[in-house]
C-alpha cells in the first residue's frame, strides 16, 4: 500500500503537474517525479501524436546526452513499450531480457533489468505510456511502486490533455474557455486536498469548493457501500438532511478510479450540457482519485492497526506465560513437594523459600502492570513517571538511560500526557528491543505553546520507511497526529532520533 509520505507526494506532485501550462514543463515534472517516488535509475514518457502513429514527444531521466547519441532516436513502440500502449494496462517485469515480449536494445543502451510501465490515459484511450527502470536498491519495482505510477500517470493525462488544448486554444475561443475552467477545477480540488488524507474531511472539501467551482444550488458525494448500495456520504448547498440525494435529480457523474465505480457525484441547478459535461468529468475524475487514495489508507492504518494490537496481546501473553506462570508453576512443585515432607526444619525452609519466590513475582506483575499503566501516570504526572521508566529500563536492560524532562508544574490533559509517555516508551522500547543501544537520551521540553519531544539512542538505526510490525512507528504516528502534532524520526547506522512536536492542551 501507499505510505503517507508517498500520498504526500503525489498530491503535490499533481498540484504542480496539473498547473502547468507548457507540455514539456509537465513532461519533464512527471518523470522525476516518477524516478522520486519509486527511487528508480530511469525514467522516460512518451506521448503519441495525434495518427497515434509515433512519438510526438519523448522524455527521459538518467540517460546521458552521450547516450542518447549513441543510442539514436527514440524507441519505436516494440516490445514491452508497445504491450503497454496495446493492452492499456499496468505492466512490472523484474527480468527484462527473460521477458519474451522483449525486444533487446540499441548499442549504447544503459543496461536495466527491472521494468515498471504504465499507459498514459487521455479520456479512455492510451496516448503514450511512462515507464521506470532498475531502482536504486537494485531491488525489482513492488505494488506500492505501481500503485503510485498509476496515480502519476493520472494526473500527467490529465496535465497533458489541458497543455494540448491550452496550446490549440488560439484560434478556438470555446476551446480556452472549457479548458482554463477544467484547469481551475483541477488545480483548486488539488490545492484544497493538500495533504489531507482523512476520508471525512476531503470529502467535505470537495463538495465546499466543488459546489463554489461549479455555481451549483448543490453538490451531493454518494458512495458505494459494500453491499453495494449508494450511501449520502457528503453533502453542501441545496441536499436534504434525510440523505435522499438520488431524489435530487440533476446532473450525475459517476466517481471511477481504475476501472472501479466508487460512487456518484450529484450536482443541482446546472445545464449538464455542452462545457460544463467537459468541467463535470474533469472535476469527478479528480474527486474520485482523492476517495481512492483516502480509502487506502483508512484500510491500510486499519489493517496495520489490527496487526499491532494482535502483536501486542503476543507479547503479553509469552511474558506472562513465561515469567509468571512459569514461576508460578514453580512453586507449585515446590509445595506440592513440602506438604510430603514430615521434616519440621526442612519444611520451614521450604515455606521461606516460597514467599520469597512469590515476592518476586507480585514484583514481576508490578512491573507488567506499571507497563501497561504506571500509577505515577495517573497521579503524579507525565514528569515523573517518564522518570521512573527510564529508572527502571536502565536496571532492567543495564545500559545508560538519562531523563531530562522540562514541563513545569501544572498537569496537562490526560489524552496529552498519555500520548507523551507512551511515545517516550514505545521510543525507548524499540531501542532496547531492536536497535541494541546502549545509550537512550530522553529530554522533553515546554516551549512556543507545545510540547518537543526528543529520544535519542546509540543504537543500530533502521529504514523508518520500512514496514514493521508492532505498535512502534505505527503508534507513535498515530497518537501524534490525533493531537495534531508533527513526528520526525532521523536514523542511521549511528543510532535514531524520535522527534515530536505536540500542541498544549491545558489539564482539567
Amino acid at each position: 500500500m501507499l505510505t503517507e509520505r508517498a500520498v504526500h507526494r503525489l498530491l503535490d506532485a499533481g498540484r504542480a503537474v496539473v498547473s502547468q501550462l507548457d507540455l514539456d514543463a509537465v513532461l519533464q515534472q512527471v518523470v522525476e517525479t516518477g524516478a522520486a517516488i519509486t527511487s528508480a535509475r530511469y525514467a522516460a514518457l512518451g506521448v503519441l501524436d495525434e495518427q497515434r502513429t509515433g512519438l510526438e514527444r519523448f522524455v527521459t531521466h538518467g540517460v546521458t546526452d552521450a547516450q542518447h547519441r549513441t543510442m539514436g532516436g527514440p524507441p519505436r513502440g516494440r516490445g514491452l513499450l508497445g504491450a503497454i500502449i496495446a493492452d492499456a494496462r499496468p505492466l512490472r517485469v523484474d527480468q527484462i531480457s527473460e521477458d519474451p515480449r522483449s525486444v533487446g536494445f540499441p548499442p549504447g543502451h544503459p543496461r536495466m533489468e527491472s521494468f515498471l510501465g504504465v499507459p498514459l490515459l487521455i479520456r479512455g484511450e492510451a496516448w503514450g505510456n511512462l515507464y521506470l527502470c532498475e531502482k536504486e536498491d537494485g531491488e525489482p519495482f513492488t505494488p506500492a511502486d505501481e500503485q503510485a505510477v498509476v496515480v502519476l500517470a493520472q494526473w500527467a493525462g490529465i496535465a497533458i490533455e489541458n497543455a494540448h488544448l491550452y496550446q490549440g486554444s488560439e484560434h478556438r475561443r470555446d476551446e480556452l474557455e472549457r479548458t482554463v475552467r477544467r484547469l481551475e477545477a483541477t488545480t483548486a480540488i488539488a490545492r484544497a486536498l493538500g495533504g489531507e488524507t482523512d476520508l471525512e474531511r476531503i470529502l467535505d472539501l470537495i463538495v465546499q469548493r466543488g459546489r463554489a467551482l461549479l455555481g451549483a444550488r448543490g453538490l451531493a458525494i454518494l458512495l458505494r457501500e459494500a453491499e453495494g448500495g449508494l450511501v449520502l456520504a457528503a453533502s453542501a448547498g441545496d441536499v436534504p438532511d434525510d440523505g435522499d440525494a438520488l431524489g435530487l435529480g440533476g446532473t450525475r457523474v459517476p466517481l471511477v478510479f481504475r476501472g472501479e465505480s466508487l460512487g456518484l457525484l450529484i450536482v443541482v441547478g446546472s445545464t449538464g450540457k455542452g462545457r460544463e459535461v467537459q468541467l463535470l468529468e474533469a472535476f469527478a475524475a479528480s474527486a474520485a482519485t482523492a476517495v481512492a487514495t483516502a480509502r487506502s489508507i483508512e484500510e491500510q492504518r486499519l489493517r496495520e492497526a489490527l496487526a499491532a494490537a494482535e502483536d501486542e496481546r503476543r507479547r503479553w501473553a509469552r511474558e506472562l506465560h513465561d515469567d509468571t506462570l512459569q514461576g508460578l508453576g514453580g512453586l507449585r512443585m515446590l509445595l506440592t513437594a513440602a506438604a510430603r515432607t514430615h521434616d519440621e526444619v526442612r519444611l520451614r525452609a521450604t515455606v521461606a523459600e516460597a514467599i520469597g519466590r512469590i515476592e518476586e513475582e507480585i514484583e514481576s506483575l508490578r512491573g507488567l502492570v506499571r507497563e501497561l499503566r504506571p500509577a505515577a501516570l495517573d497521579e503524579i504526572g507525565v514528569a515523573a513517571a517518564i522518570e521512573g521508566l527510564a529508572g527502571r529500563v536502565a536496571e532492567r536492560a543495564r545500559l545508560s538511560v538519562t531523563a531530562d524532562v522540562r514541563l513545569g508544574e501544572d498537569r496537562r490533559a490526560p489524552e496529552l500526557e498519555t500520548a507523551l509517555y507512551r511515545i517516550v516508551q514505545e521510543a525507548v522500547s524499540n531501542a532496547v528491543r531492536h536497535a541494541g543501544a546502549r545509550r537512550i537520551a530522553i529530554e522533553l521540553a515546554e516551549e512556543r505553546g507545545a510540547v518537543h519531544v526528543h529520544v535519542s539512542d546509540d543504537g543500530r538505526g533502521f529504514d523508518p520507511g520500512a514496514p514493521r510490525e508492532g505498535f512502534g512507528l505505527t503508534g507513535m504516528r498515530e497518537r501524534v497526529a490525533l493531537l495534531r502534532g508533527e513526528l520526525e524520526i532521523a536514523s542511521s547506522s549511528a543510532g535514531t532520533r524520535v522527534s515530536a512536536a505536540i500542541p498544549l492542551i491545558a489539564g482539567p
